[in-house]
């Protein structure tokens, strides 16, 4: 998996909380809440499936029942700012059917599923992969499941921690075998790298004041 070096995760993540402290991170109210804005921010920044939020908030519809019966049509015009909003509707009513075919419509039960069976069950919703997967079931189930994005992937291969390419499950085993397995601890790790890749790990990256400066390959930390 690795160019030469073993990921030496526990310590980035001592460096990243030592910096940072926690994030607060998945900025939510409830569950539903954090379910909705998970679909919501799939391939578009935070700041557009937030306004989104915020437009289900104000219409009201920030539940599972009132946007059940609001109807695909309405949902649709509340969620455009997040962007590929006819394809995002349809992911949140295959969720909804889920929820309400197999769970009678109570969101808790569902939520109390083991962590296994509450995965299996989501990757069967369409359109919901495993980083969407893992992101409602750490942050809304509470299960420690390490959930691996695209910032996290730049971070490791720009560290030279692996090749690039791995699929997803190496990676996550990869995280779930070295860091206890907590759900805090994983929630507050996705939020941390999430933050290095926003403000420093960019397409353009700015190292000098990165905290993972120092675990650089090569020459050490860059300017």
């Amino acid at each position: 998996m690795s160019n030469g070096s073993s990921p030496p995760l526990q310590a980035v993540f001592d460096v990243l909380h030592a910096a940072w402290g926690p994030q607060h991170w998945w900025p939510a109210d409830t569950p539903w809440e954090m379910m909705v804005g998970a679909v919501l921010a799939q391939n578009t920044a935070w700041v557009n499936a937030e306004k989104a939020i915020n437009q289900l908030k104000k219409a009201g519809a920030m539940n599972f029942h009132a946007m059940n019966e609001a109807g695909p049509a309405q949902v649709e015009s509340w969620i455009r700012p997040s962007g590929t909003f006819r394809v995002k509707t349809r992911r949140l009513f295959a969720l909804m059917e889920l929820i309400r075919c197999d769970f009678g419509g109570d969101l808790d039960r569902f939520l109390r599923l083991p962590k296994a069976s509450m995965r299996e069950r989501l990757l069967q919703v369409g359109g919901i992969g495993p980083e969407t997967a893992d992101c409602i079931v750490l942050y809304a189930g509470g299960h420690p499941a390490f959930v691996i994005d695209a910032y996290t992937r730049r971070i490791l291969s720009r560290h030279a921690w692996i090749k690039g390419g791995e699929p997803y499950g190496e990676l996550a085993r990869l995280f779930e075998s070295n860091i206890q397995p907590e759900a805090l601890i994983y929630a507050e790790y996705h939020a941390l790298l999430v933050r290095v890749g926003k403000n420093h790990c960019r397409s353009q990256p700015a190292c000098a004041s990165c905290p993972l400066n120092s675990f650089l390959p090569g020459e050490g930390p860059r300017d």
